[in-house]
């Protein structure tokens, strides 16, 4: 089972705020299969960011969740025209919204370790400018596969 799926990426997307991401995050995860509830994943989101933001440096967020409403782990990519106001580490807008989630019982082992590889990946540049530059989700989704396998 992968954790990713071109269905679960989102190119060019007219949001305008963090809750309108969530929503997006939400109705994907539920409408593919991966969670049973859009209100309880846009609740998870809203609490995790409230123990610090997810927003990172260079117009990235990696907002996740874990919730017994969320059915198997998966990573949602939004990519947005505009950035969007996030409290980001670096004070810059979010351009690129790479979203986990997992189910409850995956909590620690799953969300850590796909958690921790997402942020190692974003951690380079030539991954960050990849992924902001993608003309297609088919790029997107190689490049997150070629560096989320075994994740």
């Amino acid at each position: 089972m992968s954790i990713i799926s071109i269905d679960n990426i989102k190119l060019n997307q007219e949001i305008f705020s963090q809750q309108e991401a969530f929503s997006v995050i939400a109705e994907l995860a539920q409408t593919h299969g991966y969670s049973t509830s859009i209100s309880e994943v846009v609740k998870g989101l809203n609490e995790r960011e409230l123990e610090g933001t997810t927003g990172m440096m260079d117009g990235i967020a990696i907002p996740h969740c874990q919730s017994k409403k969320i059915t198997k782990p998966g990573v949602f990519i939004i990519r947005t025209n505009e950035g969007i106001e996030w409290q980001s580490m670096d004070g810059q807008p979010v351009r690129l919204i790479v979203s986990l989630l997992i189910p409850d019982g995956e909590a620690g082992t799953t969300h850590l370790k796909v958690l921790s590889t997402i942020a190692r990946m974003l951690m380079k540049d030539e991954i960050k400018t990849e992924l902001l530059q993608a003309e297609n989700k088919e790029a997107i989704y190689t490049i997150l596969e070629e560096h989320l396998k075994g994740a």
